[in-house]
């Protein structure tokens, strides 16, 4: 399978370039004048042209992905510096801005020349001086100013004045300076002139000449190159750029340095103040609203009112207690009663006083059940019991009067300890929120103070962010122009241009060119192709100045079984699309060819609106078909025997009035079953099928159908529709002749516009006496 696929691709690839080498080699001529006018043109141009010098610098840049740290004692320098990326910092090497100052440094606005023939070269590295200007962004767009050098007096000569070096002075173009150039060069010959240009006007075409890369996409180091057609120029272009790189780098970082001390001055001004302010609002905070220690006061409030919320709880216990007592005691009868208990009373005296009533009352219970009521000792326990009760309620209610005022002043004391209670959570918040404020500007404080040491450190540090690994140095010799590279491109475009030309030539033809064309535009066959011979006899098989075209007859007659002709389908309709295709010359021409292999041919004038064969034959009679067709003579009276023996001619005799209505009667039927059954080939030359319906009529009489196609005059679109066009007016049996081809290119002997392959064919001539070979 692999080699099967190998082998249809070098097929493939084969019929294309024998397609190719097909269709151009016949105009090698054009090929061989465009190439050497373009050498030549390039060598030309190649030895006027200003050969450029390459330049290049490199340099390593710090970058914050892909950078190196910095050594701590820089980093403690450089504190304010800001990591790079690689790709930016290669955009600020392109930068205008940076380019501008490197014109201004370097004079570039105004470049000295040494005038020459056709190309003035520059003087950068030539003249003895080089001209500097006061205000270079105001500079006038001038011309060629043409100046000289005094070497001996040091002076330069301008417009008839004479200017000395290293002194401002002014000029009709402003106010410039002449100094001395550091090349210090020799004298050569040639007219010196400068121009002055606007820095700004030039800094962009300048800075795109710059090509800058990283060596690598992990690399930080970037190559700088510029080509000059002066080395020492664009030496002095790569290092003032560098050099205007790190100063503009460090000017930056001390702008950073000196705006952000600026801006921290500033700010500790403030935090100072407000340091100030907030300290004297705690003061007077603390001071008005006795906060000294919220925290601390608050924890004493809190246990205050809990010991007092306990020494109420006493103080209600003893209330109750004495309250049972005072009941006990109010009662009308107490005898029978027990003595309520005195927990949590501390007096002795009622304690005394209770146990003393409780003592007799026992004791008048006990006599109580002994003895009765009158009796003496129960009377004297009575009045015992009655002289102690007074004695009691008086102590109690003393008692009760001292726990009341207590309690009174417990429970005031605890509603002063509430109230503070309810004010501390304010406070605490109020204070918390003071603290919070002082505590923020003192941590802002202690900040800015490390940072404006900080930024006093970055403002006294000239480090750059980048590092010169080489200096600018230029090659030894030009690396443009690419000599080998533009002989290359004018020998490639020699054969582009000739190309294009003859395939312009080809797309914008309307006509038929090659014969795939014809097969891509149509299924009918194409089964013959007949060269081009500019030849005043139009009959031309067996004619020695014709023996080529006779050969290609010979291979149509020996086509013509493949389309159906044979002993029993004989008659051959010979068409084309319009009038000057050669249909005539091939019906005649065909004729002959058959009539040479000793068969009878009859060759039938059918064009009854425009008739040629009978001037092509020689032969003109008064009789010939349009009489037959009206019916006023007999076949045999119009045949004809021609010079040829076996060939018989059928004239179209008078041209009638509508002749394809003629033709549509029944004598065409008749008169093509005559010849058949009388003629071994009855060949049918009819009138062309576009303007005329002859051969729409004549088609289903005949066997098959020859339509001619004329190579450089048949129209493409004719060819394009003839499928479609052939579905409705059917042509029988279409095959196709390719006619009229001529050669091709500055080569009188090459033939074919079909697959790629050309003929080349030898036949003899006869000339003063015998043949001779001709090369065709």
């Amino acid at each position: 399978m692999q080699l099967s696929y190998n082998n249809t691709t070098k097929k493939i690839e084969q019929n294309l370039l024998s397609e190719v080498w097909f269709r151009y080699f016949p105009y090698w001529p054009l090929f061989a004048i465009l190439l050497p006018l373009s050498l030549a043109g390039t060598w030309f141009y190649l030895r006027h042209v200003t050969p450029l010098y390459e330049s290049t610098a490199t340099i390593l840049i710090k970058d914050e992905k892909r950078g190196l740290d910095d050594a701590k004692v820089l980093e403690s320098l450089d504190l304010l510096s800001t990591k790079k990326i690689i790709e930016n910092e290669t955009e600020v090497l392109r930068s205008r801005s940076l380019m501008t100052a490197v014109i201004r440094k370097l004079y570039l606005y105004a470049p000295e020349y040494r005038q020459g023939r056709l190309v003035s070269p520059s003087a950068y590295a030539t003249s003895p001086v080089m001209i500097e200007a006061l205000d270079p962004d105001h500079l006038p767009l001038t011309g060629r100013i043409y100046f000289t050098f005094d070497s001996v007096a040091k002076q330069v000569l301008l417009q008839g004045r004479r200017y000395d070096l290293d002194t401002w002075v002014g000029t009709p173009y402003g106010t410039l300076r002449f100094l001395p150039n550091k090349y210090h060069p020799v004298s050569l010959p040639g007219r010196l002139y400068f121009t002055l240009t606007p820095p700004g006007s030039i800094a962009s075409a300048m800075a795109k000449a710059i090509d800058v890369n990283a060596a690598s996409k992990l690399s930080t180091v970037v190559y700088l190159s510029v080509k000059d057609e002066v080395p020492q120029r664009g030496e002095d272009i790569l290092n003032a750029l560098i050099n205007e790189y790190d100063t503009a780098t460090i000017i930056d970082k001390n702008t950073l340095a000196e705006n952000t001390l600026a801006f921290i001055e500033e700010r500790l001004r403030y935090v100072v103040h407000e340091l100030d302010s907030i300290e004297y609002r705690t003061q007077a905070y603390k001071s008005n609203k006795n906060a000294v220690d919220v925290g601390a006061q608050g924890k004493m409030f809190l246990q205050n009112v809990g010991e007092n919320d306990q020494k109420l709880s006493e103080i209600s216990m003893q209330l109750a207690a004495l309250d049972q007592i005072d009941n006990y005691l109010s009662s009308r009868d107490i005898k029978g009663n027990i003595v309520p208990a005195t927990l949590g009373i501390h007096d002795d005296l009622l304690t005394q006083m209770l146990d003393k009533l409780y003592s007799a009352q026992l004791e008048y219970e006990k006599l109580k059940r002994t003895t009765a009521e009158n009796n003496p000792l129960m009377v004297s326990l009575s009045d015992q019991i009655s002289r102690i009760k007074p004695g009691i309620l008086e102590n109690i209610r003393s008692r009760r009067a001292a726990l009341e005022a207590s309690k009174k002043n417990l429970s005031s004391t605890n509603d002063n300890y509430s109230s503070q209670l309810q004010t501390i959570p304010k406070k605490e918040r109020e204070l918390l929120e003071i603290n919070r404020s002082q505590s923020i500007l003192s941590g802002l404080y202690s900040f800015l103070l490390q940072k404006r040491e900080d930024a006093a450190l970055s403002n006294s540090s000239t480090v750059s962010d980048s590092r010169i690994i080489d200096r600018a140095s230029s090659s030894s010799a030009p690396v443009s122009p690419n000599k080998k590279l533009f002989y290359l491109i004018a020998a490639s475009g020699s054969f582009v241009v000739a190309l294009l030309f003859l395939g312009v030539k080809q797309i914008f033809s309307h006509t038929i060119l090659f014969r795939h064309e014809i097969e891509s535009y149509t299924s009918f066959p194409i089964v013959c192709e007949i060269m081009y011979k500019n030849l005043k006899d139009p009959i031309v098989v067996g004619k020695p100045e014709g023996m080529f075209i006779t050969e290609q007859f010979r291979r149509l007659r020996a086509a013509l079984p493949q389309i159906g002709i044979s002993g029993q389908r004989k008659k051959i309709l010979v068409t084309s699309t319009i009038s000057g295709e050669g249909k005539s010359f091939i019906s005649v021409n065909l004729a002959l060819s058959l009539a040479m292999t000793g068969k009878k041919v009859v060759l039938v004038e059918f064009d009854l609106s425009n008739p040629t064969l009978s001037d092509k034959l020689n032969q003109y009679h008064e009789k010939g078909l349009s009489e037959y067709l009206l019916g006023e003579v007999e076949p045999e009276e119009i045949i004809r025997r021609t010079d040829s023996g076996n060939l018989f001619f059928i004239s179209s005799g008078k041209l009638p009035h509508h002749p394809s209505e003629l033709i549509m009667s029944e004598k065409t039927r008749d008169i093509l079953a005559y010849l058949e059954n009388i003629f071994d080939y009855v060949v049918i030359d009819t009138a062309p099928a576009g303007p005329s319906s002859d051969a729409f009529i004549l088609s289903p009489f005949c066997d098959a159908t020859l339509y001619v196609i004329r190579h450089k005059y048949t129209p493409r679109i004719v060819v394009e529709r003839l499928d479609e066009n052939n579905k409705i007016t059917n042509l029988r049996n279409i095959a196709i002749i390719f006619n009229g081809v001529r050669s091709r290119g500055f080569r009188k002997n090459n033939y074919g516009y079909g697959y790629g392959y050309g003929y080349e064919h030898n036949y003899y001539t006869y000339k003063g006496g015998k043949y001779a070979k001709v090369a065709r």
